[in-house]
C-alpha cells in the first residue's frame, strides 16, 4: 500500500456477505502476527505521525496525534498483546473511525487489501483466543498463514475508552414507559452483547442472543415452525430484532435481508445497530428494509427505538 496516505475502496453490494478488510501485520523476534480490519473502519493508512505524551492515559495509549485536525489516541496494538516489538521496526498508523470516535492503531505493515466472504470466517482456536483475551471475532485461512480479525469493541473497552451514552436517560425513559419486549440480539462481540444485553434487561425487555446473522436465522425459522404448530405469529414471541453488521458466517444485512424476504419473518422489525457510523452503512441498512439504524452505544437512542419498533411488532 503506498507511501503516505492510501484511499481505500467503498465497501461491497449490500447482502452479499462479503467483506473487504486491511490485511495488517504485527511483528516480534521470530514471527509475523497477520490481522485484518474491515475496510469500513478505515480511514486512512499513515506512515508514523508525531505522538505527544499526555498523562493519565491507560499503558497501551501511545499518546495523541493530530490527524487531519483533530487530536486522536494512538494505541500500541503490540503494547496490548504484550509483545516485544523488535528494534527499529518502522511503524504506521491505521487511522480508524468506529463508535463516533476516531482512534489510531499502530501497526508494523499494512499489506494488502482483502475480500473475503463472511462464511470464510472461522471460530478462533481457544489457546489463540485466550492469548488474546478473547478479542477475536474470526480468523481466516490465507496464502500467508492464519488471519486474525479482531474485536475492536473489545479491545477499547479493555483499555477504558469504550464509552457508553445517555445511560441515565435511557432508564428514566423506561421507568416512564414501562414497555417489556422480547428481543432477538445478534452480536459477535461478547463485549457489546454485555452491555447491549444489560440495557434492555434494565429498561424491562427479555433478551434472547445469537453470535451471528446464521444462528440467528436459526432460532428465528424454529420460532416460526413453532408459530404455524401453535396457530400464532413469530411475532408473540418475538417482537425486535437487533442486529450487528459486522459478523462471522452471516454478516447482520444479509440477516435483515433474508427476514425481509422471507414469508412470517418480514413484519419483525430489525434495527441495524453498529460500530460504522458512516452514511454509508446508514444507507445499506436501509436498502435492504432495515427498520432503524443506531451507531453504539447510544442507551437512550436504543431503548427509545426498542419500545417504539416493539409496539409494532407486538400489534402488526
Amino acid at each position: 500500500m503506498g507511501s503516505d496516505s492510501h484511499a481505500l475502496p467503498n465497501i461491497l453490494e449490500t447482502g452479499k456477505n462479503e467483506l473487504e478488510i486491511v490485511d495488517f501485520r504485527i511483528h516480534e523476534e521470530g514471527y509475523e502476527w497477520i490481522f485484518g480490519v474491515n475496510v469500513a473502519k478505515v480511514r486512512e493508512v499513515l506512515r508514523m505521525p508525531k505522538v505527544t505524551k499526555v498523562p493519565n492515559m491507560p499503558p497501551e495509549v501511545e499518546g495523541m496525534a493530530e490527524i487531519r485536525g483533530k487530536l486522536i489516541p494512538v494505541v500500541s496494538l503490540a503494547r496490548w498483546m504484550g509483545l516485544e516489538e523488535p528494534p527499529e521496526r518502522k511503524k504506521f498508523l491505521l487511522h480508524l473511525e468506529f463508535l463516533r470516535e476516531n482512534v489510531g492503531v499502530i501497526v508494523h505493515e499494512a499489506k494488502r487489501i482483502r475480500r473475503i466472504s463472511w462464511s470464510d470466517i472461522k471460530k478462533p482456536p481457544d489457546t489463540l483466543n485466550q492469548k488474546l483475551g478473547g478479542r477475536i471475532t474470526g480468523v481466516v485461512d490465507t496464502e500467508d498463514g492464519l488471519l486474525i480479525i479482531l474485536d475492536f469493541e473489545g479491545i477499547l473497552h479493555d483499555i477504558g475508552l469504550l464509552k457508553i451514552f445517555r445511560e441515565e436517560e435511557a432508564l428514566e425513559e423506561a421507568k416512564a414507559t414501562k414497555k417489556a419486549y422480547t428481543v432477538l440480539l445478534v452480536e459477535d462481540s461478547s463485549v457489546a452483547r454485555k452491555i447491549i444485553r444489560e440495557l434492555l434487561e434494565n429498561a424491562g425487555h427479555q433478551v434472547i442472543e445469537a453470535e451471528d446473522g446464521s444462528q440467528a436465522l436459526e432460532i428465528l425459522n424454529q420460532h416460526l415452525e413453532r408459530a404455524k404448530k401453535e396457530g400464532k405469529s413469530v411475532r408473540d414471541y418475538i417482537q425486535v430484532v437487533i442486529t450487528d453488521i459486522e459478523m462471522p458466517k452471516m454478516d447482520g444485512l444479509t440477516l435483515t435481508k433474508k427476514i425481509k424476504e422471507t414469508a412470517g419473518l418480514m413484519g419483525l422489525p430489525v434495527i441495524v445497530n453498529t460500530t460504522l457510523s458512516d452514511d454509508t452503512n446508514r444507507e445499506k441498512a436501509f436498502r435492504v428494509n432495515a427498520d432503524g439504524f443506531i451507531v453504539k452505544f447510544d442507551a437512550q437512542e436504543l431503548i427509545s427505538m426498542v419500545n417504539r419498533l416493539g409496539e409494532r411488532g407486538a400489534e402488526s
